[in-house]
């Protein structure tokens, strides 16, 4: 063990205050249950609500935090200064082409914060429409969540969120003066689409209990208490998203949950109807839309018809619900997209845990797929504002190969490099390597897992290992670039990727294969995984950190519950670890959309024991752990507050071993921590300063 986290000092001593819970039959004690404050919905809105026990308890927990840390302090200086050194100041993004007009994000040296630029096509009349650092002046928390422009790209609808709690309000600046317009629209997801003719803006309200359920209509200068709803959503198992088309023609509003949806839809053009349904909700099947003006058709990529991994169908204007299949399932290949233009489709799709773009010419019928040269990289496609156009954008990075954005001629094949994320304090890909590794699970699944490590660094077991996962929600975390990883590798880590089930890593059964009665499957794959890397020689027991945050901080905890001698460390970030309380909480804003995703335990004996059996609170033993740190943010709607604070008293209590448990909170965050490229990489510092700490690395 670290002897500067021995001499800690005592850890904070939460009281113990014991409630029972009885759910079918089976009953639960839990000394650590009030720490949810029961005003935690004004919380969210007003942190200085929380009730004074429990900001002592978080306060004290940050402090130990700090005082366990103080020994690495200059090597969080360190780390810091080195993973902004790799940061270029005064980057931009390319800008987006809209018709005569193009939207860019730039950033300047020292800010936080980025500015949202308007300029003509050729790059002229360049106009700062939202300076995100003069915005965010004398906030603790700011952060600019979405903007949309009319059509005309007179105005631009910006959501803000100065809480950290997602609820985001809605302002309309006006690109030529820089001025915002007088409307105010508070409470909303964030997600926002015009009509065609600029003068009414769509919107997603959500309700007390955080949920988005409604879809309002904006008259430009009317009060907010003049909007109508124009759909609610009634059941709380399902939330509500809006789109626009990229052919101005059309809003699509999506209801969905984590394995059904529905989609209705708004004439951009003729907004006042009532939106039209495409096809109603049936349980299982899930379909998403785009338009593709130039056919009078919508393009749909849906498992319907049992299309395990996603099929391309198309229906006409005239009659939504009428799908002829346009491309047709391929089982082992996972269709995750596909972007209709004027001329060209393009798929994005991912097999054998690789991605692919494909780029299908209507003319001819003639596909190309686009090639590229390394084992294992990331690609994006990136839609842009415009459907009448030849050109494609597409994103590449590998783990060793910093993001490019290219733009992609469709029909002359020619690829022109537009950005590249430059990395001022150098960097060359040739000092490290990457590689895809198979390890075996214990049903004998074959598990994708992405290692990268410096070219230097020894094969003999001696190198430290961080493991990095998630596994949920049918999300898979990319093999791509990050330039914060390099100051771990350059002390000799190895960094992995487990590409468990869970996610879609291997195709939309292996997302099946990891949820609900199967979810087990994830956290033992990830065990899989770092035993496959100490039997390959790579590293050895006892020297891997684990690392995960939200669903993969509930992949963490059950990890060092299952095998706690296996890992040296672990950090947990925003951790979803209070699984089966949350589950059975019908009050907090994700537990009825989440049911199918882990069941319904309020409902269902035997989803509340699968869920009891891996939840990583519940399952906490007597016996030596690993050591953790955990993060939390106060307003954090997604993954709430009291989820990790439990889980680290509950932790401190019940370990046998002299290793050590952290907490921090941020008192003015939510679930993506600090808002601000600086911030977020203090936070990150301290994160990889813990890391380091834990292999015994004072430097």
């Amino acid at each position: 063990m670290s002897q500067a986290f021995q001499a800690a000092g005592p850890a904070p001593r939460i009281a113990r205050i014991l409630r029972s819970d009885t759910r079918h039959g089976m009953t639960r004690e839990d000394e650590y249950a009030w720490l949810r404050d029961d005003n935690w919905q004004e919380v969210m809105k007003s942190p200085d609500a929380l009730h004074p026990d429990i900001q002592a308890v978080l306060e004290a927990e940050n402090r130990y935090s700090d005082q366990a840390m103080s020994p690495y302090a200059d090597l969080k200086k360190k780390l810091y200064a080195e993973m902004r050194g790799r940061i270029k100041e005064d980057d931009s993004s390319p800008p987006i082409p809209a018709g005569r007009h193009a939207w860019s994000r730039k950033f300047v040296k020292g800010g936080e914060h980025p500015l949202i630029i308007r300029t003509d096509r050729d790059g002229g009349n360049e106009i700062t429409v939202i300076d995100g650092n003069q915005e965010a002046a004398g906030k603790s928390y700011f952060k600019i969540a979405g903007t949309c422009p009319s059509a005309d790209h007179a105005r631009l609808a910006w959501a803000v969120d100065v809480k950290g709690s997602e609820y985001f309000t809605i302002k309309i600046r006006d690109a030529a003066s820089g001025d915002d317009l007088p409307d105010r629209l508070p409470d909303t997801s964030g997600a926002m689409a015009w009509s065609a003719d600029g003068t009414t803006l769509f919107y997603v309200q959500v309700d007390a209990n955080h949920r988005p359920n409604k879809v309002m209509m904006h008259k430009l200068g009317q009060p907010q208490t003049a909007d109508k709803c124009i759909y609610e959503e009634t059941d709380p198992g399902f939330f509500v998203g809006l789109a626009a088309a990229r052919s101005g023609a059309f809003i699509f509003i999506d209801i969905h949950d984590h394995q059904t949806s529905e989609v209705r839809l708004i004439d951009a053009r003729n907004p006042e109807p009532a939106p039209k349904i495409v096809r109603p909700r049936r349980t299982g099947v899930e379909y998403s839309l785009d338009h593709d003006a130039a056919r009078n058709r919508f393009t749909i990529v849906t498992n319907a018809e049992g299309a395990v991994d996603f099929q391309l169908m198309a229906a006409p204007e005239s009659d939504p619900a009428d799908w002829t299949v346009l491309q047709p399932h391929r089982p082992g290949r996972l269709l995750l997209d596909a972007v209709p233009y004027e001329q060209h489709l393009v798929t994005l799709s991912r097999e054998n845990a690789l991605p692919c773009i494909q780029v299908t010419a209507h003319e001819t019928g003639v596909t190309k797929e686009l090639e590229f040269s390394e084992a294992v990289y990331a690609l994006g496609v990136e839609e842009g504002f415009e459907y009448a156009t030849n050109t494609m954008r597409f994103s590449y990075s590998s783990m060793t190969t910093p993001e490019q954005v290219f733009d992609h001629h469709m029909s002359t094949g020619k690829r022109t490099l537009v950005h590249e994320q430059q990395i001022p304090s150098g960097h060359n890909p040739a000092d490290y390597t990457c590689e895809r590794s198979w390890a075996t699970a214990k049903d004998g699944k074959k598990i994708p897992v992405s290692l990268m490590m410096h070219k230097d660094t020894p094969r003999d077991g001696s190198a430290p290992v961080l493991l990095y996962g998630y596994g949920s929600y049918g999300i898979t975390i990319p093999a791509s670039f990050s330039s914060t990883r390099l100051s771990l590798l350059d002390r000799g880590f190895i960094y992995a990727i487990a590409h468990i089930r869970g996610s879609k890593a291997m195709g939309h059964d292996w997302f099946l294969q990891g949820r609900g009665p199967t979810k087990m499957n994830t956290f033992t794959d990830f065990i899989a995984a770092a035993e496959h890397l100490i039997e390959a020689g790579l590293t050895s027991t006892g020297n891997i950190t684990i690392h995960g945050g939200s669903a993969g901080g509930l992949l963490v905890g059950a990890a060092v519950n299952l095998a706690p001698d296996l890992f040296k460390a672990a950090v947990a970030e925003v951790p979803f670890v209070d699984a089966l309380n949350t589950m059975l909480d019908e009050t907090l804003p994700l537990t009825p959309p989440e049911w199918p995703e882990w069941g319904n335990p309020v409902k269902n004996a035997k989803d509340y024991e699968t869920i009891a059996a891996y939840a990583p609170y519940e399952n906490i033993t007597a016996c030596a752990y690993p050591h953790i740190l955990a993060t939390g943010g106060l307003t954090d709607p997604r993954v709430t507050y009291w989820e990790p604070a439990k889980w680290v008293a509950r932790l401190r209590d019940r370990r046998t071993d002299d290793g050590i448990t952290l907490l921090r909170m941020e008192m003015a965050a939510g679930h993506g921590g600090k808002a601000g490229r600086y911030n977020q990489l203090e936070e990150l510092a301290f994160v990889y300063g813990f890391v380091l700490a834990a292999h015994g690395h004072e430097d």
